[in-house]
Formats: C-alpha cells, structure tokens, sequence
C-alpha cells in the first residue's frame, strides 16, 4: 500500500504529450484550432490511438467516432472506470481544454504500466466526439447520444456552415466506427478539465473538486422586422430587426445580473439580412444562452427571456420566433466519485476546494446514467475558449495525479 501512496504520474511527459498534440492545429498565437470531423481532427485522433496502442491499450470506436482505449483488469469481465474528456477545440481556441482530460488520462495508463500497478476492474481513456459543438451544434453530441439525451439519426443529420452533414464527415475521416453506441455499464467516469474560470487560480487552489455542472438553456430568437433605405426612411417608421437584437443583448444580460452570484446569461452570435451597410437590417437572429445551477433559477431566467422578448418585438413593431436549441438540467455529480477525488487530493497533500463547474461538459451527459464527477485544476487569468489558454506543466500534473488516484480507488488497485 505504501508503493501505491506514492504513485505519480510523469509531469514532463505529460506536458510533452500536451505540446505535441497542440501542435496538430495550432495557430501562430499559440493556441489551436482543431474542429470536430475536420482532417486535423483526424489527425488528432490517429495520434491518441498511435500513443494508446504504444501504451497496450485495445482502441475501438463506435459509430459517434467516439474513442475507447481499455487497459484490462484482472476480473476484465467487470463493468470499466472511464477517464476522459475530448480532443476537439474552438476555433482559434486553447490548446488545452478537453485535451487535458483525454492526455492527462493517457498518462494515468502510462504511470500504471511504469509501475506494474494492476487493477481489480478495466480502465477505460475516452475521447467523446464533439464536446465543443462550434462546428455542429447541440455541443456534447457524441457523449449525449452514448447517454441517450439524443438519437444517433439526428446528430447524423446535423449540418454544418457549409451544409456537410455529421454523419458524411464521420464517415469520410474514418472514425465511424462499427460498436454501438452506449447500452454498456460503467463503473464510474471521471472528467480532468481546466477550470475555465478563474477562481482557482485567484485564490491559491491547486485542485477543485466538481460537486454540480450548471444547466444550460439556449435559445434562438428570430427577428423579421422590414429591410428599407438607410437615408430615406424615417426613424419613427423604421422596423428595425437589428435594433431589436440590441435589446435582446440588453435583456439577456439583465437576466444573468438578476440571478447572482451564478447566474450568467450571454448572447453570442448575431446575424443579420440583408447586412448591407446602407439598408435597415429586415431579418436579425440572435443566440442566447442561459446558465445556472439551480434548475428553479434557471426556469425563471427562461420565463423571464420569453417574456422580454415579447415585449421588444412588440415594442419595435417586429414579428419574431424563439427557438429552443439545447437544454439540459443542473448536474449533482455522484458523491462517492466526488469523495474519491477528495481523498485523492487530500491524499496527495494539494490545496483543493468544492467547486461548481459554469461550462457544459460530457460528464453532465453520462452523469445520467453512470457515477460521474470531475476535477478541475486552474488556468492562467480563467481564460478559456482562446488562443491565449493556459496552464502550467506542475497543474498539469497536480489535476493528473488526483485523477490517477481517484481511478485506481474506483478499479481497485491490486498489490
């Protein structure tokens, strides 16, 4: 027992697997762009199974292209502890949000073989398909149809910016796989991830341990209003679609500031038609997303978004549609994975703290239907989603090494 006290993963091959994966769409910012079923994905994924297949691991991938990397157990038959996150970025995103969690995994396996650690039950490094969801939207597809939130046909039939549908582009990378997806046990899954906020590194954490993921809603509103000339229509006669997407930006972000301190509310993409510089804008889509951890809260923020934006398309002479896009309900991760991590850090002597996650991520999906919790470590300023991303190698391996203890509890070593 007291060999398995002071297991460690290796920090600098860890780091090194960081950079090198960075690599494979970096940008000249340092950052990444590597979107989900693109050829640089592709490339990303053959290199996570190149290094699992290097480390003795069996690779198999089911038709969401999601990835499965198993290192046997001593009773193999048992039911697997998963460690995972995914591989695909924002564009002109960090280089290590989700990829910390999928690397950090792989070398959880790789200090295990070091040490000639065995394990009671399998492990299991997952790489879930589109977490990110910039290119296909809902995100966390891949991990959402495994849990059954969505039909395997409808992420198949999802469209991208230039019409390519999910389903061709899996297809043509390669990476649909013939397993089926989901229908199988799960012992437990832990998720290793940055922060993506800043309070970890604001108050001197080395870990947090993730008791709760806030729900999400998100919403399309769709402003038709009356495109005209820009020089000769009066102001009062104007049925203007962009300017009511002004007020709906307004609107949503009085709705975050009404539910502190974990509300957030954000509009992040607007679109408008004709979008020529001389014409009143006839057609505005705006995208709202809405969060909060409590799931009342975030049913009143809902009211309170469908009701204001009545009032703006009546109040601006507009005709309008709000569109559901994704929903999902607060998370309550499982208190005995929860406690694993907790002994883990405690164990490892790092400073750590509960800590509620404000960003989506696949566990929130697989947390319906297995043990599921995550560990956070910090990132530089809580930027995230920019090229600007960053850690540092000795979190890295702080967050690396709670996750290979928390794991080796739930797969019960063997001395």
């Amino acid at each position: 027992m007291s060999d398995l006290a002071r297991a460690r993963v290796d920090g600098g091959r860890l780091w090194g697997a960081l950079m090198e994966m960075g690599e494979i769409g970096g940008t000249p910012k340092g950052g990444c762009t590597r979107l989900t079923l693109t050829d640089v994905d592709k490339r990303g994924r053959e290199l996570f199974r190149a290094w699992s297949e290097q480390a003795g691991l069996t690779v198999k991938v089911d038709a969401m292209g999601n990835m499965f990397a198993r290192r046997r157990g001593v009773e193999d038959g048992l039911a697997p502890v998963l460690i995972g996150s995914h591989l695909d970025t924002q564009p002109a995103g960090g280089k290590f949000d989700g990829v910390l969690g999928v690397l950090g995994a792989l070398e959880v396996i790789r200090a295990l073989n070091d040490l000639n650690l065995k394990t009671r039950r399998p492990i299991e490094v997952v790489s879930w398909t589109n977490e990110e969801g910039s290119r296909y939207a809902p995100a966390m597809i891949g991990s959402g149809v495994f849990a059954g939130v969505y039909a395997q046909e409808y992420a198949y039939s999802l469209i991208d910016g230039d019409g390519k549908k999910f389903g061709d582009e899996l297809a043509r990378i390669g990476f649909k796989g013939p397993e089926p997806v989901g229908g199988r046990p799960i012992h437990a899954l832990f998720e290793l991830h940055i922060e993506q906020g800043p309070a970890l590194e604001a108050e001197g954490y080395d870990i947090g341990v993730v008791t709760h993921a806030q729900g999400q809603s998100w919403f399309d509103v769709r402003l038709s209003g009356f495109a005209s000339h820009a020089g000769s229509t009066p102001l009062p006669q104007r049925r203007d679609a962009l300017l009511g997407a002004a007020r709906v930006v307004e609107l949503v972000r009085a709705i975050g500031l009404s539910k502190p301190p974990l509300g957030v509310a954000t509009c992040g993409m607007i679109r408008v038609a004709p979008n020529s510089r001389n014409i009143i804008p006839g057609e505005a889509l705006v995208t709202c997303d809405l969060r909060h951890p409590d799931g009342a809260a975030l049913s009143e923020m809902d009211a309170a978004l469908r009701e204001g934006v009545k009032a703006i398309a009546e109040k601006s002479g507009l005709a309008y549609a709000l569109e559901p896009v994704f929903y999902y309900a607060p998370v309550a991760f499982d208190p005995t994975n929860v406690a694993a991590a907790r002994r883990a850090a405690e164990r490892l002597g790092y400073k750590h703290r509960d800590i509620v996650s404000g960003a989506g991520h696949d566990s929130c999906h697989i947390a319906q239907i297995a043990p599921t919790s995550m560990i956070f470590v910090p990132c530089v300023g809580g930027v995230s989603h920019n090229e600007s991303e960053a850690i540092t190698p000795e979190w890295a391996a702080a967050g690396a090494n709670v996750l290979l203890h928390a794991a080796l509890e739930k797969a019960e070593a063997v001395a």
